[in-house]
């Protein structure tokens, strides 16, 4: 009768063999080359940039929008430092909507040609976007 071997059987109970050039791997090195890899490679961003809010734009009326008028008025006829709060719409650049911002600086000029206001630093904001100008300058200007 004759023996059966199985495939390898040679090497089956020897010792592992060692490399002399090379000094083995520690265990956290070698269990990272069998971790498993990110396949799907800005899937994480993805879902995080769905899941941000936005916020919808308000539609200011004809009155509000009149009060907002008669605010820059008065703002462009006084002299002297005028402090003002603005509060604006930044659309959002990657998604619909976007988010209201409150910035405080001294106002330098509107631009009649961009339709923007100008802030000390440079700042411009679209007039467009604008939704309220507060600031102790406004405590002499009575609304009516």
């Amino acid at each position: 009768m004759k023996e059966e071997r199985f495939p390898y059987e040679d090497i089956l109970y020897r010792s592992r063999p060692v490399s002399e050039k090379h000094p083995p791997m520690d265990r956290a090195n070698r269990a990272a080359q069998f971790m498993p890899f990110a396949a799907l490679t800005g899937y994480e961003d993805s879902i995080r940039e769905a899941a941000r809010l936005t916020g919808a734009r308000i539609e200011l009326d004809e009155g509000e929008k009149e009060k907002l008028d008669a605010k820059l008025a008065f703002l462009l006829q006084i002299t002297g430092e005028r402090k003002i709060r603005v509060t604006y719409f930044e659309p959002d650049p990657l998604k619909e909507g976007g988010s209201y911002v409150t910035v405080e600086g001294v106002f330098r000029k509107l631009d009649p040609v961009r339709n923007t206001l100008l802030l000390d630093g440079q700042r411009e904001i679209p007039f467009s976007e604008v939704i309220d100008l507060t600031g102790d300058v406004f405590d002499r200007y009575e609304m009516t």
